[in-house]
This record gives C-alpha cells, sequence and structure tokens, in this order.
C-alpha cells in the first residue's frame, strides 16, 4: 500500500494536468472530428511533460527550494517577473475554465444549471486547500480520478476496427479529408498545450517541497513521472479513441461533457455514465486544486512569502490570500456568461503561448552546479529538453496565426 501512495503526487498531477477539463473537452473534440490522427500529440505531449517534470522535481529535492524561488534568484527579477505575468494569467483563465468543468460535470450528475454550482465549486476548493492535508487531498484526488480509466476499457466493449484506428494513429498523422491542414494543425496545438500546461510543473515542484523531499527521493520522483504523466496519456488517448469511434462516424460535435461520456454511456450503459461524471468531478476538482495552489506558489516564491499546506493560514496568510483572489477572480470570468467549453479551447491555446517562458528558465536551472551539484542534467536529458524546448518554440509561435486562419478552430 505505502508503494502505491508513494506515487500519488505524480498520479495526482497527472490526473489533475494532464487530464483536465482542458484535456477532456480537447481530447474529445479531436476525436469527433479527425479520429486518432492527432493521438502523436498526446505521445510527444507526454514525453515533453514526463521530461520537464523530472527536472523540476529534481530541482526541489536536491536544492530544496521551488522552481519560481530559484527561477528569480537565477534569472533575476525581469525574466521572472515575465515569467510569472505569463504562467499567473494563464493559471487563472485555466483555473476558471476548471471550476466551469466542475459545474459541468455536477450538472450532468444534476440536471441543475452550472452557474449554481460556480460558487459551491469554489467554496469547496477553499475548505479542501484550508483544511485538508497535501497528503490527503492528493491521494484521494489522484486515486478517484482514476475511475476514467472506464474509457480505456469502454474502448474494447465498443468493438472497433482495430486495423482503422490503427492506421489513424500510425500511418495517417495528416488531416481528415474533410479538416483544413490549419485547422488541423490549430488542434494539435491545443491538445500539446492542454498535455504540457505551465502548471503542472510549477504544482509538481512544489508538492515535492510540500512533501521535503531531498536527493535520497530522486528514484521516487522518477517513479512518479513515469508511473503519473504516461497514464494520463493513455487515459486521454482513450477518450481520442472513444469519440473516434462511436462520434466520428455519426457526425457528432462535442459540445459539452455530455457528449464527452457518450461512448462510455453507448459501452456501459448507466452505470458506465457513473463511474464517467465521477471520474469527470475528479479530475476537474483535483486540477482546480492543483491550479489554485499553483497561483498561490508562484506569487508566493516570487515575492518571498511564507508558502505551503505544511505551515498553518496565519503562518502563511498572503499565500492563502492570493488562493482566495484567485478563486474569486475565476468565478468573475464565469459569471461574465462564457461558455465554459470555449474558454477551456481558449485557455490550452494560451497555455501554449506561454510553454517557452515556462520551460526554458527549468531547463537554464537543472544545468547549474551552483543549485544541483553534480546532479546537472546529462548530455541525453540535454538534447531532448532543447528538442522540445524547439517543438514549444514553434507552437508557441504558431498558435496565434493559426487561430486566426482557422477561425479557431471553427
Amino acid at each position: 500500500m505505502k508503494g502505491i501512495f508513494a506515487v500519488a503526487l505524480g498520479v495526482l498531477t497527472a490526473i489533475g494536468g494532464f487530464v483536465d477539463i482542458g484535456d477532456l473537452v480537447t481530447s474529445s473534440l479531436v476525436g469527433s472530428r479527425f479520429g486518432l490522427t492527432l493521438g502523436w500529440v498526446l505521445i510527444v505531449g507526454a514525453v515533453g511533460i514526463c521530461l520537464f517534470a523530472q527536472m523540476s522535481g529534481r530541482v526541489a529535492a536536491v536544492s530544496g527550494r521551488a522552481t519560481f524561488e530559484i527561477i528569480r534568484e537565477r534569472l533575476g527579477a525581469r525574466m521572472a517577473l515575465a515569467n510569472l505575468s505569463a504562467s499567473f494569467l494563464i493559471n487563472l483563465l485555466t483555473l476558471a475554465a476548471e471550476v466551469g468543468g466542475i459545474a459541468l460535470s455536477l450538472q450532468l450528475a444534476s440536471s441543475i444549471e452550472p452557474a449554481l454550482w460556480f460558487p459551491v465549486a469554489a467554496i469547496a476548493l477553499w475548505i479542501v486547500i484550508w483544511r485538508v492535508k497535501f497528503s490527503i487531498l492528493e491521494n484521494v484526488t489522484g486515486l478517484l480520478g482514476l475511475a476514467l480509466l472506464v474509457f480505456a476499457v469502454a474502448v474494447f466493449f465498443l468493438h472497433p476496427d482495430w486495423s482503422a484506428l490503427g492506421s489513424q494513429l500510425l500511418l495517417q498523422p495528416s488531416p481528415h479529408s474533410d479538416e483544413a491542414p490549419a485547422t488541423y494543425w490549430y488542434y494539435a496545438i491545443g491538445l500539446f498545450g492542454s498535455s504540457m500546461t505551465p502548471y503542472e510543473v510549477f504544482f509538481y515542484s512544489s508538492g515535492a517541497i510540500e512533501e521535503k523531499w531531498t536527493a535520497k527521493d530522486l528514484t521516487q520522483s522518477r517513479l512518479n513521472v513515469l508511473v503519473g504523466f504516461p497514464l494520463g496519456a493513455i487515459l486521454s488517448l482513450s477518450i481520442v479513441a472513444c469519440s473516434a469511434i462511436v462520434l466520428l462516424p455519426k457526425g457528432i460535435g462535442v459540445a459539452s461533457l455530455f457528449e464527452t461520456a457518450l461512448p462510455v454511456a453507448q459501452a456501459f450503459g448507466k452505470i458506465g455514465l457513473i463511474i464517467a461524471i465521477l471520474g469527470f468531478v475528479a479530475v476537474t476538482f483535483g486540477a482546480a486544486l492543483e491550479v489554485t495552489l499553483s497561483s498561490g506558489y508562484a506569487l508566493s516564491q516570487f515575492f518571498g512569502w511564507p508558502w505551503g499546506k505544511f505551515r498553518r493560514p496565519a503562518q502563511a496568510s498572503r499565500f492563502h490570500v492570493v488562493m482566495i483572489l484567485s478563486l474569486l477572480a475565476a468565478i468573475g470570468i464565469l459569471f461574465t456568461g462564457v461558455d465554459p467549453v470555449q474558454l477551456t479551447e481558449f485557455s490550452v491555446v494560451f497555455s501554449a503561448i506561454a510553454l517557452p517562458l515556462t520551460y526554458l528558465p527549468i531547463l537554464i536551472v537543472a544545468n547549474d552546479p551552483g543549485y544541483m551539484g553534480d546532479r546537472v542534467n546529462g548530455k541525453v536529458t540535454n538534447f531532448f529538453g532543447l528538442v522540445f524546448l524547439g517543438i514549444v518554440l514553434l507552437a508557441s509561435i504558431a498558435a496565434i496565426p493559426l487561430m486566426i486562419i482557422s477561425g479557431a478552430g471553427a
């Protein structure tokens, strides 16, 4: 049992980061329009987030300090402020999308309008952050999120044409004949952004400090990364496959989480739908917890304020105030009347734009012997780190032009 809980941080980060409202919506939408022809993006994204999360966790474990704290000290206030500004704004947009995702999930379970769930979700998030220990938070939320394995099982029970799916995934990494290339690449960037959202590495790094990792815990860090994020990729790929099997042939678009759950309902009926809804609530709630905490982590680490759930609220008051204000801002965004699904689609694309500002500093710090001693990156890690920096830079540059050309994927 201890072995299972030892990887809980990685599972929580993957379930709440790799598979959040952005991935639920984007994966389902991509499967319904492109089949598995964009599945390769999830594989690339999984490798990328494993690479940089491992660096981020190693930096925290070896130096005993979290990412933003070191970034400001190592790269200076100006570079750190640019990183903070981009990350914090994306965090707010993502948090609004996640709170909206909780509301949409609860709407599926209750038929109550999402707007009535917005304040309920925010209050529940604050209570959990305020009162629940970090270890309980990661264990319970991560394990409940495994309910989404129902999508992986559903792929087999839907009796697909395996040769057709395999051909789409391995032999046809290109647009469907009815889709424009710009639309295809726009959704490729969105899917990539949903796989490598900035808050994932900040949460993972700060979570390592919360759990008091040291250099002795590097094996656990690698295990967390190599179990959690690939698991998230498998779940995401399963959602894409389910949509490709059920929604694509019938021409059903994805406008809500109801369409995302349809394949599971077709495979298992009401029981499957209940399990899927449980998974939706768990992953969106887990992601909202991560993003809320990441907002507090980032700002507090930048300004040198006391932070962390290991401290009482009175000992880290500004850390908690930032999180309260972030939740209020997220509710304010949602009460403008914006569609949570559309907000989600935009948030993952803007996440892709901010990726270089997130991952370049991590790569620099992971190569600094002043912080890392003999635990700096090896040549192989640096090679792949530079390759992925090139990929995220291309995605960042192409995102806005593709959004304009494709009409935001219309």
